[in-house]
């Protein structure tokens, strides 16, 4: 059962391109639907209902409900600091809370990322700021992420609709490919499932603000191709970097296609 949309939070339309992988994978979506309640049958399976009435019986059901802060469990009304009343506490850019003597890093912070490395990351920043006179703040956009779909999403930096919000969609190019993984060929029912997205900002030089690859080991990719995002490297130095030969990486180097609206993506040409 999906409550409304696959991955939110992330690019739409990579969503929407695992959702089509797993569907034609054999996984079956129930959209727009949630459980209402939950039965044990005699022979110890599981009756699922909806609000509709009974849906079906299972051997398992997961569920996959993500998470809440504990932070509103230490009594932070004593020590007069906001929170939501859902675990989760509102910060500057200098994870400060409403008091000057208080800060919070890490999962409890409102809106940021639940990452483990983001967590130290931001917590090393803050000890040099307070304690090593430090100055740098942690950079929360720009920050390497990948799901651990069937077929791997690895990301870093804006999806297309943050891009357009950001710097407005008539500065925004995006170029993009399908992508065939070598050790795929003999396996025609796969086809082109796999895909990259540059986003670039054409008033720096279409400086690369976004990149978005399905493709397996995708985490292993964008890891690398992080350092370049991050360094502001722009679409010109990604044509200029020469591509590995036949690895699935090399298509960061070699995406020519600028994606239009209305216009079906080109399909793959040889090797």
């Amino acid at each position: 059962m999906v409550r409304s949309i696959l991955l939110r939070g992330f690019d739409q339309e990579i969503a929407d391109k695992i959702g089509a992988f797993m569907e034609k994978s054999g996984t079956k979506f129930a959209r727009g639907m949630v459980p209402s309640k939950f039965e044990k049958t005699e022979d110890g399976r599981v009756r699922v209902f909806t609000k509709d009435g009974e849906f079906g019986i299972y051997d398992t059901v997961l569920l996959a409900i993500g998470r809440t802060g504990c932070a509103s469990w230490v009594n932070l009304e004593n020590a007069g600091v906001t929170h939501d009343g859902k675990g989760k506490i509102p910060v500057d850019a200098t994870e400060k809370t409403n008091k000057d003597n208080i800060y919070a890093i890490g999962d409890v912070v409102q809106g940021m990322l639940e990452l483990t490395p983001v967590a130290i990351a931001a917590g090393q920043a803050l000890a040099d700021r307070l304690y090593g006179g430090s100055t740098k703040l942690m950079d929360y956009k720009l920050v390497p992420t990948t799901v651990f779909t069937p077929l791997e999403y690895g990301c870093i930096g804006y999806n297309e609709e943050e891009a357009f919000a950001k710097f407005g969609k008539e500065n925004i190019i995006v170029y993009q490919s399908p992508i065939k993984p070598l050790h795929w060929a003999t396996n025609p029912e796969r086809g082109d499932s796999c895909y990259v997205k540059l986003i670039c900002n054409k008033l720096e030089k279409e400086k690369v603000v976004g990149v978005h690859l399905l493709c397996p080991d995708a985490g292993e990719i964008i890891q690398g191709v992080a350092i370049a995002v991050r360094v502001g490297a722009t679409k010109a130095d990604f044509d200029d970097t020469i591509g590995i030969h036949p690895t699935v990486a090399e298509m960061i180097t070699t995406v020519t296609q600028v994606k239009q609206e209305g216009q079906e993506m080109e399909a793959l040409g040889g090797c």
